[in-house]
């Protein structure tokens, strides 16, 4: 009887095969796309504010409900375009809930992610936080990781088309004044359980990927239903 012959495992060598394709890949998307992105971090030791989401809607409206969100996530970017408007208008613009916005920056898999937050909080400073936000959303395609490794030259076009002091928003996006307060709404939403965007949290309970609108909705009605006569859920009813 001839003994047949071990054979090798190719698991090393198509390692080192996904390895090549790995490290070629990232050097032809820099070479046709320019350098890569920069990485936008916080000093070592500063001191984070108290997270502060941005609010559409009454602050004191029945039920409170809040969105972590990072605007390179592709699925947030079809949430804000698809289910947000009837949120805003059916619920939201009736008073039957709050929105608050919180950021969620997923940097380790969306390098452009960070210059985007910046851009909304430096246009919030000057009320047209929600404008950016759309119009962030809008253009996702354009100043992505994919398309792009210097996404402020897509994105600094918006803050003329939404109306801004473009010369008051350079100076914030260049001395990335709210880069503690981005990392302080992110670190809440890791202390909430946050694990993926867009989550939507209300009453205490995490929604991860979103609620569609008849969804959102049921849960409002409900909500409001099971109160007591003059009661509402405060705008921080998603901190444990």
């Amino acid at each position: 009887m001839v003994k047949a012959t071990p054979k090798k495992s190719r698991a090393p060598f198509y390692g080192l095969v996904l390895v090549a394709l790995a490290v070629g890949g990232a050097a032809i998307w820099y070479s046709v796309n320019g350098k890569p992105p920069e990485a936008i971090t916080l000093a070592e030791g500063t001191k984070l504010p108290t997270a502060a989401g941005q609010l559409r809607g009454k602050a004191d409206a029945p039920v409170a409900i809040i969105e972590f969100a990072d605007f390179e996530c592709p699925g947030c970017g079809q949430y804000a375009l698809l289910q947000e408007p009837d949120i805003f208008k059916r619920l939201v613009e009736t008073g039957l809930a709050s929105y608050r916005f919180y950021d969620f920056p997923l940097v380790d898999i969306h390098s452009n992610t960070m210059i985007a937050h910046l851009a909304a909080a430096c246009a919030a400073d000057q009320g047209k936080f929600w404008e950016m936000h759309d119009q962030i959303f809008a253009g996702q395609f354009d100043w992505n990781t994919q398309a792009t490794s210097e996404p402020r030259r897509v994105i600094d076009t918006y803050a003329t088309k939404v109306g801004l002091d473009v010369g008051a928003y350079d100076v914030c996006m260049s001395s990335r004044k709210h880069l503690a307060q981005i990392e302080a709404n992110r670190q809440e939403g890791i202390k909430l359980g946050v694990g993926s965007t867009p989550t939507i949290v209300v009453n205490n309970k995490l929604y991860p990927g979103g609620l569609t609108f008849d969804g959102l909705k049921a849960l409002v009605d409900s909500t409001i239903k099971a109160m007591p006569a003059g009661a509402t859920i405060p705008a921080d009813s998603a901190k444990k």
